[in-house]
């Protein structure tokens, strides 16, 4: 009998018998962490996905060292931490810079698939080029520091500048906009003509954007102007106002109010040209004591912020009438629903 040949090329044919289909195991739920700095925030992103916070574990111990473990396993499990990396009484940006990292590590350490970082308020974005000999470019030194410690994914809420931070990373960033949402805020309830403004030259295209958004819902053309401000050494100089505000009701859009030093510049400024009222919107808010005299006579009509910052309780007690928040968590639970293959996250980042 002639054995059978096979042509040297080809490859030889394995018989195979079949056997019973075995269904792919579904995928384990995200693992939602939320340290204890940010554990207001992150119980609001956990309820608006209907589900819970993760349990881990913290410890404090001597000399200001710390530690957090998960309390349950993230072997092959996409992980999410929420921590918002603003400073205030209770731990400075770099405590939580620091314990954001080494969170990470200690999910990865434990086998987790991925872990992607949620971050509300990113710490050093202001800092991204050199303005002067030997300037440090921070942001880019966090992006690095965050990649080192095996952070797959890292999803902001509109930073200072979003270009900067895109090119900072080598890993993929999603980019969340508030500004559609602060805009829908600031809709209607006013029969005087609206304009917007910038605080600054270097918010213009911030604020035109915000403009092209406010016209949208409002259903009407929306002004347009800025105040020429320059800051060199840490002084503020410049208040002239270019546009025409006479009569209308100003919004004034930054990314962050701090000292509010700008933005009362910018309101003394709109109210000198002739405006009817002079509100302040901002997507972030981490206000600081001299920041009470945006309250105080001088201070715009009314100010409006989003909850990416923890508010300090001098300025969580202000009247709503002139302190609104725009809570922004749920923007946060639509973005993880999405990476968890619920839809686009182009739909979130404002382009």
């Amino acid at each position: 009998m002639t054995p059978e040949t096979t042509d040297p090329g080809e490859a030889p044919r394995i018989a195979a018998t079949a056997g019973p289909a075995v269904a792919p195991a579904a995928p384990r739920p995200i693992a939602l962490f939320a340290p204890a700095a940010s554990a207001a925030f992150g119980a609001a992103v956990a309820t608006a996905l209907g589900r819970a916070l993760t349990p881990h574990e913290e410890r404090e111990f001597g000399g200001g060292e710390h530690k957090m473990r998960p309390l349950e396993s993230v072997r092959g499990r996409a992980v999410v931490v929420i921590q918002s990396l603003h400073g205030d009484a209770d731990g400075s940006a770099n405590d939580r810079l620091c314990r954001l990292l080494f969170f990470v590590a200690t999910a990865r350490d434990a086998g987790a698939a991925s872990v992607t970082a949620c971050i509300p308020y990113l710490a050093y974005a202001r800092k991204d080029r050199r303005t002067k000999a030997r300037d440090p470019v921070t942001s880019r030194y966090v992006a690095q520091l965050l990649e080192s410690v095996g952070t797959t994914r890292v999803v902001a809420l509109e930073v200072h500048n979003r270009a900067a931070f895109e090119n900072a990373f080598r890993i993929p960033t999603v980019h969340l906009e508030a500004a559609d949402l602060l805009a829908a805020a600031c809709a209607g309830g006013q029969s005087a003509p609206l304009a917007v403004a910038s605080p600054d030259v270097g918010g213009v295209k911030r604020a035109r954007h915000f403009q092209e958004l406010l016209e949208r819902v409002h259903g009407a053309a929306v002004a347009f102007a800025f105040v020429d401000k320059q800051r060199s050494g840490g002084i503020v100089s410049g208040d002239t106002l270019v546009g025409d505000v006479a009569g209308r009701r100003v919004i004034l859009v930054d990314d962050l109010i701090e000292s509010g030093t700008t933005i009362l510049r910018a309101v003394a400024a709109c109210r000198r040209a002739g405006a009817a009222r002079v509100e302040a919107v901002a997507t972030h808010a981490p206000l600081a004591g001299d920041a009470r005299r945006l309250f105080a006579d001088g201070g715009p009509d009314s100010v409006i912020v989003t909850d990416s910052v923890a508010l300090a309780p001098d300025f969580a007690a202000m009247p709503a009438g002139a302190l609104r928040i725009c809570p922004i968590a749920p923007r946060f639970a639509e973005a993880i629903r999405r990476l968890e293959g619920a839809g686009p996250l182009s739909a979130l980042d404002g382009l």
